[in-house]
């Protein structure tokens, strides 16, 4: 089978590392990749944005699956043009991806399925959304509504914090996603995702995680796209899992065929795990970055048959099997990220991993032969443990052998999951 993934991050990495194991693959091409994914896959240098060019392509390389790897080709329809054409394709189409491409989207669909999550209101203009929050008080939780990197959501502990962020959306600092505002409530709990593969009639529940957003040890300072993960997530029991269908994915499925939009792609569910049981925070429509990469460490089963079964409407003829070990990945991040950084400073040494680890290419590029860090969040090292604990281990064992001056790292990703193993 010849396959086209596409995407250039920590997560295709991921994606590509466990695609290129299945014995279905025969050719396999990445647009546009990173060094890392080329140990993989060839990688090509078409436009994603093109989508002119993205099908000629496939048709060129006779191409039988298009995986989509980030939100924004998905959002902007990349995966309609290549139904269009006759090209399976892996994501949802651009009218089911509203689910992460509006906030507001997402908080109707809850809403008329009864869907539980924190109560909301959209507003366009800041007047109003200011004298909401003045009126509900704080904490509560302002969202720029469109896509905006993991950066457009603060969890404002006091009113004038949340006012600030109503401020920022409108003045333009996360660009067209911050010309609507949802505004909601502060949910009280422990955070949790969820993954789960959809078909449009048919759910395939994956696996858990937890993310760290803060850039900080503690769960300090500000959010960024997420500095570490582990799965799964101790918090998300059995009974919880079951409840997660029963009252939020189920209830999505069902409500977007409904509603005309049928979902086919993965459901990333963003859960508050509360008193009351899980409540949705958010939704996004491909896999968490950097939950993939550790996803992808605990899958036993092939993946390229589960993403073509969601592709081809026949999820229900199909299963995953999951190593029980945990797994965890920490991110090394690029000195002043979410801030502003240095491009293009060297990594000298990315160390080769053993079995049940491996160092996934974020924000990476050759320059001049040599391995140059580009963006933000950079390296994703990645191990497995027979508890949180001793993959925490193994992970920060290998990171310290990176060698890259520039780089800087969280060193208590998994704390929440040690503490109770400890406990």
């Amino acid at each position: 089978m010849k396959v086209l993934l596409i995407g250039s991050g920590g997560r295709e990495h991921a994606l590509a590392w466990k695609l290129a194991q299945s014995p279905l693959m025969t050719e396999f091409y990445a647009a546009p990749g990173n060094p890392g994914i080329a140990e993989h896959a060839t990688l090509v240098s078409v436009n994603v944005d093109d989508h002119d060019a993205v099908i000629a392509f496939c048709k060129d390389k006779a191409i039988d699956f298009v995986v989509v790897g980030p939100e924004a080709p998905l959002v902007a329809g990349i995966a309609d043009r290549l139904r269009r054409e006759g090209i399976a394709v892996f994501g949802p189409s651009a009218a089911a991806a509203q689910l992460e491409g509006s906030k507001g989207f997402t908080k109707d669909i809850c809403a008329r399925y009864d869907i539980p999550t924190g109560a909301y209101q959209r507003f366009d203009n800041a007047p109003q959304a200011k004298a909401y929050i003045r009126e509900q008080g704080a904490p509560i939780v302002v969202k720029a509504d469109g896509l905006a990197a993991g950066k457009g959501v603060t969890v404002a502990m006091t009113v004038d914090e949340a006012l600030v962020a109503v401020d920022d959306c409108f003045e333009g600092a996360f660009g067209e996603a911050g010309a609507e505002v949802v505004v909601e409530a502060y949910l009280d709990g422990e955070e949790a995702s969820f993954f789960c593969l959809s078909d449009g009639k048919h759910a395939l529940a994956l696996a858990t995680a937890q993310d760290h957003k803060r850039v900080g040890e503690g769960d300090t300072g500000p959010n960024t796209g997420g500095m570490g993960a582990y799965s799964p997530a101790p918090v998300m029991t059995p009974e919880m899992v079951e409840r997660t269908m029963k009252e939020i994915i189920e209830p999505t499925m069902r409500g977007m065929a409904e509603s005309g939009y049928p979902f086919s792609g993965v459901f990333f569910a963003g859960l508050m795990i509360t008193a009351n049981g899980p409540e949705l925070i958010e939704y996004n429509v491909r896999f968490g970055d950097p939950e993939c990469q550790v996803l992808m460490m605990r899958l036993k089963s092939d993946l390229l048959p589960l993403l073509l079964a969601t592709a081809n409407g026949t999820l229900d003829q199909v299963k995953a099997e999951w190593n029980e070990d945990p797994a965890l990945t920490v991110v090394m991040a690029s000195k002043g990220y979410p801030g502003s950084y240095e491009k293009n400073t060297p990594i000298r040494h990315v160390p080769e991993a053993g079995e049940g680890a491996k160092v996934f290419q974020a924000g990476t590029a050759l320059k001049d032969g040599a391995l140059v860090a580009t963006g933000g969040r950079v390296l994703n090292v990645t191990a497995s443990g027979k508890t949180v604990g001793e993959a925490q281990s193994r992970a920060y064992a290998l990171l310290d052998k990176v060698e890259w001056d520039n780089g800087f790292c969280r060193r208590d990703i998994g704390w929440q999951a040690i503490k109770r193993e400890k406990a």
